[in-house]
């Protein structure tokens, strides 16, 4: 019996753009072994999460996700409540796709996208618990996140990232620091802040500086916090970022690693909580790593060994010595290692 994918697509994702794809997506399914099926989103709220929690039950081997961030938010959310979870893949079809990035997924061609699976190359990802909810790349709360829900959809389907270039650049001067008091693995912190964020690729709204030492899969959160509100001081934060990501060392920033963060706002006002860019409640909330949760199909071999947790770095480094000693292809990039030069 051969095993079984169910692609998952959000129609409306890309410009509308995705139902052309889903033959060829299905035909490379089929390529890679499996019997392939798909489903469709509608408007109904969950129609993604609640598929994939479905297939999930029903036993099948693979789901493939395609559309914005969003989908595979829902996509994940149905799929990691469940103890036996099937591997996961990812076609980008949304704006910023920060998380087909921090895989190295091709994020313009979504059948170029699918032929990951043809590599047959997996990690084994971290997933973050946000109370009852789940996340796969950021949480992050305070004034300064809040931009994420002023950028109509349809000026971020036009514009993609610069949208939120855009509104950001505008709301800075409004930004404000709010009273927090934030638990993590190092300690405690209680004081005023604009942000914190919690990520776990090095991918964070098209910029790979934001966590520049992040390594996935390794049971860790990147905790940022910034303490400050002040305009200049934003200012200089960003070039930071740009030049390097030379922030982290600044003393308006707590940059640490933790596997678990607990989250209040002290003053009792609201503090909207986002997930993978949408809103996911309100605080006091409790972030849980669940290390290596979701096996996942990436372009292994084009992603930053620096990004790797060292376990997924021997794995990588372990096929690779077992092909050269067999001259054999054993993770479907069509090379055997130790012969591209001869």
């Amino acid at each position: 019996m051969r095993p079984r994918a169910r692609l998952i697509y959000n129609p409306t994702s890309g410009n509308e753009g995705m139902r052309r794809y889903v033959a060829d997506i299905l035909d490379v399914m089929e390529q890679a072994g499996f019997e392939a099926s798909a489903f469709q989103t509608t408007p109904a709220p969950f129609s993604a999460k609640k598929e994939a929690s479905r297939a999930t039950e029903d036993g099948f081997d693979l789901i493939v996700g395609a559309g914005g961030d969003g989908t595979i938010n829902e996509v994940v959310n149905g799929i990691a409540p469940h103890a036996h979870r099937p591997k996961l893949a990812i076609i980008p079809a949304g704006t910023t796709n920060d998380y087909a990035r921090a895989l190295r997924i091709p994020r313009e061609d979504p059948v170029a996208a699918a032929k990951i699976i043809l590599k047959g190359q997996t990690l084994r990802m971290d997933i973050g618990q946000a109370n009852n909810h789940y996340f796969m790349n950021i949480a992050a709360g305070g004034l300064l996140t809040e931009l994420t829900y002023q950028v109509p959809s349809e000026f971020k389907s036009i514009f993609g990232y610069f949208a939120y270039v855009v509104k950001g650049a505008e709301m800075l001067p409004a930004i404000q620091s709010v009273p927090m008091h934030l638990e993590f693995d190092d300690g405690v912190y209680d004081g005023p802040a604009s942000m914190f964020l919690l990520a776990m690729t090095n991918s964070v709204g098209g910029f790979e500086q934001i966590v520049p030492d992040s390594s996935m899969g390794d049971g860790k959160f990147s905790l940022i916090v910034v303490k400050t509100g002040n305009f200049g001081d934003m200012l200089v934060l960003i070039a930071k970022v740009l030049n390097g990501g030379r922030h982290v060392d600044d003393s308006n920033i707590i940059y640490t690693k933790t596997s678990k963060l607990v989250a209040t706002r002290t003053d009792d006002r609201e503090m909207k909580i986002n997930l993978d860019g949408d809103y996911g409640g309100s605080a006091p909330m409790t972030f849980v790593n669940l290390k290596q949760h979701i096996e996942m199909y990436a372009n292994v071999d084009e992603i930053p060994k620096k990004n790797l947790n060292v376990d997924l770095i021997r794995q990588h480094d372990y096929l690779e010595e077992v092909e050269t000693i067999s001259h054999r292809d054993l993770n479907g990039d069509g090379q055997i290692s130790g012969e591209e030069n001869k």
